[in-house]
């Protein structure tokens, strides 16, 4: 059963949802070299606190930080630790709060300094993908037409979808029905109807899809070592186009700007190679 939020649901998901975006646009400004995982996590921690919130993935399931932080060939899932950042790592953060009762869950890559072509290429497929994933969540489509824009805008790219992990919805919990695969054929699935809220997350890996799981028991790797990115919005299905819900304050016009850029790459599917 897919949840149908109310207009007093949508007041507290939107209020949980803005400050999960604004405390990730602060963490990912505190991230530089030299700072070690359980350091950027502690920062998090101490910031969601602060605003009267907590964090849905502290517990889950034993999960052992507030966030998760992913470095370089790190997918998802990445725990506390004394890693250190270093120049020229990408950084997949994922932040989420439990505010008055409602789960606003958003995620980013950030590149540490000037990066490696491919994967700022890699960074910036993955982005995109999430904002023609999002241009399809409108009433009338279907579920499977979401994940169809993620995978065909990155097989195009020659990068691959990650199989095992998937968006979801979210609400009062921080998974809820639906799973929201990033690949699969578009017209399949649950059709889309106002109230639902989707958080939206492809996960790319620059190699091979295929992924593995360290010995932490949390940490996700890609198999061949090469470089992934995460990025993810929570999404409100409306009458008209989808809300993004998870817009930092003050932001919003950055974003506005950025769905715009929706038409043009739908079109423009294949982002030039670093030195073309």
């Amino acid at each position: 059963m897919i949840s149908i939020k109310t207009e007093r649901d949508i007041i507290g998901i939107r209020k949980s949802c803005v400050l999960a975006a604004t405390l990730l646009h602060q963490v990912a400004g505190f991230i530089e070299p030299g700072k070690s995982i359980r350091e950027i996590d502690e920062y998090a921690g101490g910031l969601i606190k602060a605003h009267g919130a907590r964090s849905p993935f502290l517990g889950y399931k034993g999960f052992p930080g507030h966030t998760c932080i992913s470095v370089n060939e790190e997918v998802v899932h990445g725990i506390p630790r004394d890693r250190k950042i270093q120049y020229g790592d990408i950084v997949s953060l994922d932040l989420g709060v439990i505010h008055e009762g409602w789960v606003g869950d958003t995620a980013t890559t950030v590149a540490v300094g000037v990066v490696d072509g491919e994967a700022r290429r890699l960074m910036d497929v993955t982005e995109r993908s999430l904002y023609l994933a999002i241009d399809k969540a409108r009433v009338g489509n279907r579920l499977s037409d979401v994940s169809h824009a993620v995978e065909s805008f990155v097989k195009t790219n020659g990068f691959s979808v990650v199989r095992e992990f998937v968006g979801h919805g979210i609400g009062r919990t921080l998974h809820e029905e639906p799973q929201i695969p990033n690949f699969g054929p578009p017209g399949k699935g649950p059709k889309l109807k106002p109230g639902m809220t989707l958080a939206i997350e492809p996960m790319v890996n620059l190699g091979v899809a295929r992924v593995e799981l360290l010995a932490d028991g949390w940490t996700v790797v890609t198999a061949d070592g090469k470089p992934s990115a995460h990025f993810e919005h929570t999404v409100l299905i409306t009458h008209g186009a989808p809300e993004i819900l998870t817009i930092p304050e003050g932001k919003s016009g950055e974003i506005a700007q950025k769905v715009e850029e929706i038409k043009y790459y739908g079109k423009q599917t294949m982002i030039q190679k670093h030195g073309e």
